[in-house]
């Protein structure tokens, strides 16, 4: 087997692991959305920082500390981010426990989208004609969205957004993905120990006063977050960009059967005519950006 295909399988795995983990988010539904997201926080700093130990990278972790550091706008940035991706978390973990499957998997369809508009804002970037096109189609099935929701559907946007503009702030800081994911949730740490101390005081705490059960999948959801980030990170690796570009619409496919076919929720005919619009305007906007990697690189 190449590299190539190797790297296909992780990035795949990676994919379906981030579109199934609903699934888990589900099973902890009774424990407020604040104290996943917390969980999730403190052990996925301890479980990144093991893995980095493991890897005999403490000392890179160590300097790539010192040299954020030093480069206060680089530091400043995954700062930011760090709270950017914790409210993104957040929102996501409320938004399938409140049972908005669906329209997260809509914030996740167009969030590719919404990362362009970024680049023409922040970095000036320039849009081909299919793609220009491939956002006045998905705008349209936005639109119908809109009309049959009765209201535009911030939830899935403000994913999109949130996302988006964290991509945005790492794209120039050069750091490896499991050591940023462990700089990351160092920053936010402390807030995270804070609060779990406040809701032990008060009694308001489930983990150590659920089930076993219970106690473990808080437990583990560091794993859960660190793991398919490794998967990706090595499958990243070994294949082309444009690659992961079509691979990155499983999670969001996934996310949606789950939470049409598994949970029951609302998938009406104007939400299917509204999705093709919008899978429609991603195909376009996917092949337009293979076609322009395929020619930069036949120029190189």
């Amino acid at each position: 087997m190449s590299d190539s295909q190797k790297g296909i399988i992780w990035a795949t795995g990676a994919y379906v692991v981030w579109g199934v983990l609903p699934i888990y988010w589900k099973t902890l539904q009774h424990v407020p959305s604040a104290e996943i997201l917390t969980s999730r926080v403190l052990w996925a700093c301890l479980f990144t920082l093991i893995i980095v130990i493991l890897m005999g990278n403490l000392s890179t972790l160590r300097n790539d500390l010192i040299a954020l550091w030093r480069n206060k706008k680089a530091f400043w940035s995954l700062f930011s981010a760090s709270f950017l991706i914790t409210a993104n978390w957040f929102l996501y973990i409320w938004a399938v426990n409140s049972s908005h499957m669906v329209e997260t998997s809509l914030g996740y369809y167009i969030n590719p989208l919404v990362s362009v508009l970024l680049g023409i804002f922040f970095l000036k970037e320039k849009l081909t004609k299919a793609q220009l096109t491939a956002f006045f189609i998905a705008a349209i099935g936005v639109l119908i969205l809109t009309v049959s929701y009765g209201r535009f559907p911030w939830l899935a946007f403000t994913l999109a957004l949130s996302f988006g503009l964290y991509g945005l702030m790492k794209k120039t800081i050069k750091l490896d993905a499991l050591r940023g994911l462990t700089i990351e949730t160092m920053f936010v740490l402390p807030i995270a120990i804070i609060f779990y101390v406040y809701l032990f005081i008060n009694g308001k705490a489930v983990l150590f006063h659920d089930t076993f059960q219970t106690d473990f999948l808080l437990l583990l959801t560091g794993a859960a977050t660190a793991i398919p980030l490794l998967l990706f990170t090595k499958g990243a690796q070994n294949i082309p960009l444009y690659m992961i570009g079509f691979l990155q619409y499983i999670a969001p496919t996934c996310m949606l059967i789950l939470g049409v076919i598994l949970y029951g929720e609302s998938f009406a005919l104007i939400d299917m005519i509204s999705f093709s619009f919008i899978w429609f305007a991603l195909i376009l906007f996917t092949v337009s950006k293979v076609l322009e990697a395929r020619t930069r690189r036949q120029k190189t």
